[in-house]
């Protein structure tokens, strides 16, 4: 979304930055005259990671209230009304910079994942809106016109190929740093556990995912949660570099066309297509709006582009919503189902076209005090069926499940604290109620609490069947025999209910 708003402004002749929030120099704030603000709301009400700096330092008690006098600002929320705290940071934000002396130039915009058509549904009229007032109070210079969205605009980086094929050193193979595990140096550990833990004829299939993390530093405690980076099928990255003409051993180096605009940490330079598309490029994603209209620009077929026109415009969003959201079509799909357009990509537009490939959050099943040296997690492999032919399948779980520990494969991951919390206090009794696999946090409480001889640990578990997808089962029966543990359980689908 901030990138949508960095192009319109692009085509009304402002020069723009688009930042995240914490690589922004909070310092230069106080002189800007025009900022807009696009956040997300993560958790029950809290800021996203790549913005907790900035959330912290804004909410300053000691900040004057007139230090931001001189800026016109405008706040964009992406939320989901699913959440009792719909929209909470972007409501926040626009409140506290009105309270630092900034001059909004109009009410938030709350885009609500939960919309049929997205959050596209109140951001379009929003920045309709918005650049009425902007040009109202940043009038085009004479002679100056908008640009018109018929025509394409130039790209954010330049791929330069070339012709020696140098020694690459891919972020994947580069030994670990020593230090602290993060998303732009993170660990990569061994596999040695693939385990599914529900009965083979159950529908759902549940791994106990366990890596080797001996020597990486990396510390957690109950709550915490391990983010993992995932990557592309072979057989994906293949598909993509057919289609679009490109060779997996080509090797580039980026350059940006502003020198303003950084080059993506994530990726090495050089870089070889095959990293780009393995380990950056989000092909598996269901492809937003604008990803149409840029498409449409290198269409030589008229009713290809007719077609991309029209989902790209506010009038076709029910039909889009229909081809792409409705059945989850990847955006390899739709590539195939574009036979004339999709080998005229230029690659210098890769970057802009696909969203780079997001890590994924999950709770750690596992005690320190008990696998020093391990880290665990408990995941259902995403695969679910619409209305289209291809299961569709969870890119993270998928690529998770797929590995062997045989086959000694690294996997990039680093440690976060969770949102769940539990008390200082490790004396203090625990009723604790995980359904499924969200008992994973539950999991590692119980595991260290029972290692350090604590009790009051009172689990409430629920689940399908006994037989079927009873989590640790053995664990927990062995934990309530030596007194470490009451479990209290609930089988949907076997109607049998103990809560003695």
């Amino acid at each position: 979304m901030a990138e949508r708003l960095g192009r319109e402004a692009r085509r009304r002749h402002f020069t723009c930055r688009v930042d995240s929030i914490d690589s922004y120099n909070i310092a230069n704030l106080i002189h800007e005259h025009l900022a807009v603000f696009v956040c997300a709301t993560t958790g029950q009400g809290d800021p996203p990671d790549n913005m907790k700096n900035f959330w912290r330092f804004i909410f300053r008690r000691n900040l004057p209230h007139n230090s931001l006098c001189q800026m016109d600002f405008a706040v964009l929320g992406l939320g989901d009304s699913s959440y009792p705290k719909f929209n909470f940071i972007a409501k926040k934000l626009h409140k506290r910079l009105q309270q630092l002396g900034a001059n909004p130039l109009q009410a938030p915009a709350l885009g609500d994942d939960q919309h049929d058509l997205g959050p596209d549904a109140v951001v379009d009229p929003w920045l309709s809106d918005l650049w009425d007032k902007v040009l109202s109070l940043y009038p085009l210079p004479a002679g100056l016109s908008i640009i018109s969205d018929l025509i394409m605009l130039p790209p954010k980086f330049s791929l330069r190929f070339l012709d020696k094929q140098e020694t690459i050193c891919n972020a994947a193979e580069r030994e670990d740093s020593g230090g602290i595990a993060t998303e732009l140096q993170p660990h990569h550990a061994t596999l040695v556990t693939n385990q599914r833990v529900t009965a083979q004829d159950h529908f759902q299939d549940v791994r106990i995912i366990e890596f080797d993390i001996t020597g990486s530093g990396i510390q957690y405690s109950p709550g915490d949660v391990v983010m993992i980076q995932p990557q592309n099928s072979h057989k994906d990255v293949q598909m993509f570099c057919s289609l679009l003409r490109l060779h997996p051993d080509s090797l580039f180096v980026l350059e940006p066309h502003d020198p303003d605009t950084p080059v993506p940490p994530q990726l090495p330079q050089p870089c070889s297509v095959q990293h780009l598309v393995e380990r950056y490029l989000d092909i598996r994603s269901v492809p937003r709006r604008s990803f149409f209209q840029l498409l449409s620009y290198f269409s030589p077929d008229e009713q290809e582009r007719e077609k991309l026109l029209e989902f790209s415009s506010a009038v076709g969003q029910e039909e889009l919503y229909t081809y792409c959201n409705r059945p989850r079509r990847t955006t390899l799909e739709v590539l195939i189902d574009f036979p004339h357009t999709t080998p005229c990509i230029p690659a210098d537009y890769l970057l802009e076209l696909f969203p780079r490939i997001r890590p994924r959050t999950f709770s750690i099943a596992s005690s320190m005090q008990v696998h020093p040296n391990k880290l665990q997690i408990l995941m259902a492999v995403v695969q679910y069926k619409t209305r289209l032919h291809e299961v569709r399948r969870g890119l993270c779980s998928s690529w998770l499940a797929s590995i062997s520990p045989e086959d000694g494969k690294r996997v990039p991951l680093w440690v976060k604290k969770g949102t769940l919390k539990f008390p200082s206090d490790p004396d203090t009794p625990l009723i604790m109620v995980g359904p499924g696999t969200g008992v994973a946090p539950f999991h590692s409480a119980i595991q260290e609490r029972a290692a350090l001889g604590k009790a009051g640990n009172n689990l409430f578990f629920g689940c399908r069947g006994k037989n079927k997808d009873f989590y640790y089962k053995d664990e927990w029966e062995a934990l309530e025999k030596m007194g470490h543990l009451r479990l209290f359980t609930a089988f949907s689908r076997d109607q049998v209910c103990d809560l003695d």
